[in-house]
């Protein structure tokens, strides 16, 4: 297996598929997740090709933080787009156990992770929903089980 500067092409054997689905998803840039989310998505919410929104801390930024004002302002605006260009109706929010961004940039002790994610998904929910009216949002938390990732559905 070469490092990414050894490798000079590749063609992936999937087709393309030239089809949209109409749904995002906003979730964490821990890549030790991506494949659990694609799981998530792909499998149990059937949405294939879904339009990715990935970015340290996911939703996060959408909950009105000070600190991440910012990201909230480029994060919302990339979303009103792939919502205009796109077309995408169905938006999904993610967050998972143990975010260094929480715990790091926004500063919340690990004693009040969970809750304040919770919390945040609401927000963001909240959010997301005032960019159209016909647009379904849901959100979902991510919490290791082992070597197994589960995610529970978050009612706001």
């Amino acid at each position: 297996m070469g490092t990414p500067s050894e490798i000079m092409s590749h063609e992936s054997p999937i087709p393309f598929d030239h089809n949209r689905i109409g749904a995002a998803a906003v979730y964490c840039s821990d890549g030790r997740f991506g494949e659990q989310v694609d799981d998530l998505l792909f499998k149990t919410l059937k949405l294939p090709r879904y339009d990715r929104l990935v970015v340290p801390g996911g939703a996060a930024c959408l909950a009105g933080h000070f600190t991440a004002y910012r990201e909230e302002e480029g994060v919302a605006e990339q979303l009103r787009f792939l919502l205009a260009v796109h077309e995408v109706r169905h938006v999904v929010l993610i967050a998972h156990q143990d975010c260094a961004y929480y715990t790091q940039w926004l500063h919340v002790r690990p004693i009040q992770l969970e809750d304040r994610q919770r919390a945040d998904l609401g927000k963001a929910v909240r959010h997301v929903k005032r960019f159209g009216i016909d647009l379904v949002v849901s959100a979902y938390f991510a919490r290791r089980q082992g070597d197994r990732v589960s995610f529970e559905r978050v009612h706001v």
